[in-house]
């Protein structure tokens, strides 16, 4: 039989051969994921096979087999067990967008004959696997998995190694509290760094490795995952035992009421998590409230594969009724997914700055998070090694947000045959030169003189010396030439050598004038363009208006760096050293010429301006009076008028200014702004508000 990808499958299933061959598939992709957790499809090829085989099954339902994992719990693959659940545990229906949760609501309200008047909930779905744990007089007796929804496996071997689980609550309570069990991002680490140490592979997923930790018995080691409650039912006391007291969840009361009982008995809960658990009116808000937890989505510490909507009166759940899959008072809005599977075609390797050796993947192209993505971080040698990849290897990449896309693991059932290990250098690859390894992150033995044209590159962009014209060709020709050592020897080349390093005496003219004007910049600027380790821009303009002069900066020690805003105990020395180590060169712009003092600051020796003791957030395209500003010169101005600028939108914000977008729809920093309350500016607003403090 042929076997189809998610992706053919999803271009039409125009026969019933190519509808077995996606049955077959949507099977092997639920086994491996209920079996060792370690699936060939990510989420979203999975979603978009199981639509391609639902759409074919609603065109051609009388050829649809009676055994069809469609109409299945866990598509009829997970392991059953023989422990019956109390009652029984469901999956949920999914819709995709805004539209199908409104479609949703019109079905909720045919069945109840009248709109909802108890109002709904929102909370995070988490990405994890489903399970009952059961407590009889206040201690953990039972764990079990969700299974075909009717019996589950008996995991009670996982009892004391899941955080927000407690072994004993505080009241002799008896029930059973339903939830979700998954890695954090920290915990998923910290498994994968005790696997390596064992000898076993490295998870592809936080999904996967919970499923398989779930189902392990005779691991030599025990791995922290951590549990959130969605729901609660009555759990029935040992026979002959009279129940003691009320019952642990009154009659009546809503779902927002029953997590809350469960949270104050010590059980860890969905509205724990910082998404939240939120009581809304109606969908309008409920979407409101799903898309303001999609844009913090990225800062949250478990992965989330969507959000969950229920009715939260129980009269009214138990009025819409339940199907033999999913209950009908309730629906996950799957969000996009951050999450892949890729092929990993090649691993390229840069020199930095700094003369670190950095590696990067390079990705058969793959839609994430809106975007395509060819290229993910692979951190450093050792990380590649603890990871087993190999070239060719189906990979899991991860992105979210603003996070630039990481390599995850490799999906080892994948790979194919005769793989080769991702090769690490052996030499430098700039300059051929031999490597440093005595730490995980390589570096060049020749440190930052192998990396002398990204530094003086980088030294020449228009946030440093705002040399305008002065590219990659050009440096590469100077350094190569000899003409250009270190950055101080920009000021001292002549227009002959700019001629030749240029190819044209016209250009050589233009650079001359933008090398002379560079001696006037700002020492913030000068001591930006050095690369000082761990000092940006804004810990530049901080450094040099603390200090004043570069004799000041020179002249001080650890403990006199400290009270630089944004300098701590770990990076005051490292800074003093930078600082030291690059006496000649600081030696030679001073006899070039060059401005070493920071221009006086009114606003800024006042201690005012309107935005003294606020924290401010840019995000999107300038415009107004702002056009053509970037993020560092916005954070300079914002820093002029008394304030601090900021990266991400959360509780410390006081203002974001956001440029609206062409779309029309707002940000994600727009709608957790909106979400926490935090005031939102166009442009052309905040530039009459800091009007008179110039950048």
């Amino acid at each position: 039989m042929t076997i189809l990808s998610a992706d053919e499958a999803l271009s039409g299933l125009s026969t019933r051969t190519e509808y077995e061959a996606a049955l077959q598939r949507l099977r092997e992709a639920s086994r491996a994921y209920y079996g060792e957790g370690d699936s060939a499809l990510d989420d979203t090829a999975y979603d978009r096979l199981r639509l391609a085989v639902l759409a074919w099954e609603a065109a051609n339902p009388a050829e649809v087999p009676a055994d069809s994992p469609t109409g299945l719990v866990g598509d009829g693959a997970a392991p059953a067990g023989d422990v019956a659940h109390t009652t029984r545990l469901l999956s949920l229906d999914n819709v995709f967008d805004a539209e199908g949760l409104v479609a949703w609501g019109a079905s909720v309200q045919r069945r109840l004959g009248a709109v909802p008047a108890g109002g709904f909930t929102v909370e995070p779905k988490i990405d994890g696997a489903a399970v009952a744990a059961r407590y009889r007089d206040g201690r953990l007796v039972q764990v079990i998995t969700r299974g075909d929804g009717s019996h589950g496996e008996d995991v009670s071997h996982v009892i004391g190694q899941i955080d927000g689980l407690p072994e004993q609550l505080a009241e002799p309570v008896t029930v059973e509290v339903r939830g979700e069990v998954a890695f954090t991002q920290e915990q998923f680490e910290t498994a994968n760094e005790v696997r390596t140490a064992h000898g076993a592979q490295v998870f592809a997923n936080p999904r996967n490795g919970t499923a398989g930790t779930l189902r392990a018995k005779d691991r030599p080691y025990r791995l922290r995952m951590t549990f959130w409650a969605y729901g609660a039912v009555e759990l029935d006391v040992e026979p002959d035992v009279e129940p003691d007291g009320e019952s642990f969840l009154p009659a009546g009361a809503t779902h927002a009421q029953v997590l809350a009982a469960v949270a104050a008995a010590g059980v860890q809960t969905t509205a724990a998590c910082p998404a939240g658990l939120h009581v809304v009116t109606d969908l309008a808000e409920a979407q409101q409230r799903i898309d303001a937890i999609a844009a913090g989505r990225a800062e949250l510490p478990v992965g989330i594969d969507g959000v969950v909507v229920k009715l939260n009166d129980t009269a009214e759940q138990e009025a819409a009724g339940s199907g033999t899959r999913f209950p009908y008072w309730a629906v996950a809005v799957k969000l996009p997914a951050v999450e892949r599977q890729t092929v990993l075609e090649d691993v390229v390797w840069e020199v930095g700055r700094t003369g670190v050796i950095a590696p990067t993947a390079v990705l058969a192209p793959v839609e994430i998070d809106g975007s395509t993505v060819t290229r993910a971080t692979l951190h450093n040698p050792a990380d590649i090694r603890r990871r087993d990849l190999h070239l060719g290897d189906t990979v899991t990449v991860y992105k979210a947000g603003d996070i630039i896309p990481r390599v995850q693991a490799a999906v080892v059932r994948l790979r194919p045959a005769g793989a080769t290990p991702v090769p690490l250098p052996e030499a430098c690859p700039r300059c051929g030169g031999g490597i440093d390894k005595a730490q995980e992150r390589w570096r060049c033995a020749q440190g930052t003189s192998c990396a002398l044209p990204a530094l003086i590159e980088y030294a020449s962009g228009r946030e440093m010396l705002d040399i305008d014209g002065l590219g990659r060709t050009y440096v590469a020709a100077l350094v190569d030439s000899g003409a250009v050592g270190d950055i101080a020897d920009l000021f001292t080349l002549t227009v002959d050598q700019l001629t030749a390093a240029s190819g044209s005496a016209k250009r050589a003219a233009k650079l001359a004038e933008q090398i002379t004007a560079a001696r006037s910049r700002p020492l913030s600027r000068v001591f930006c363009a050095l690369g000082v380790l761990g000092t940006g821009r804004s810990m530049s303009r901080r450094i040099a208006r603390h200090f004043g002069t570069m004799d000041a900066i020179r002249e001080a020690d650890a403990a006199a760096m400290q009270d630089v805003e944004g300098i701590g105990p770990e990076k005051a020395p490292v800074v003093v050293e930078q600082v030291a180590a690059l006496a000649s060169v600081i030696d030679k712009l001073i006899a070039a010429g060059v401005n070493m003092a920071e221009p006086g600051d009114p606003s800024v020796a006042r201690g005012g301006g309107p935005l003294e003791g606020k924290v401010v957030v840019v995000t999107g395209k300038m415009a107004g009076p702002l056009d053509g500003l970037g993020r560092s010169e916005m954070n300079a101005l914002i820093e002029k008028a008394g304030g601090r600028a900021g990266s991400s939108v959360n509780s410390k914000t006081s203002i974001l200014v956001a440029a609206p977008s062409a779309s029309g729809k707002p940000s994600s920093k727009a709608v957790k702004a909106a979400e926490l309350g935090v005031e939102v500016l166009t442009p052309e607003a905040f530039a009459e508000l800091v009007a008179g403090w110039p950048a």
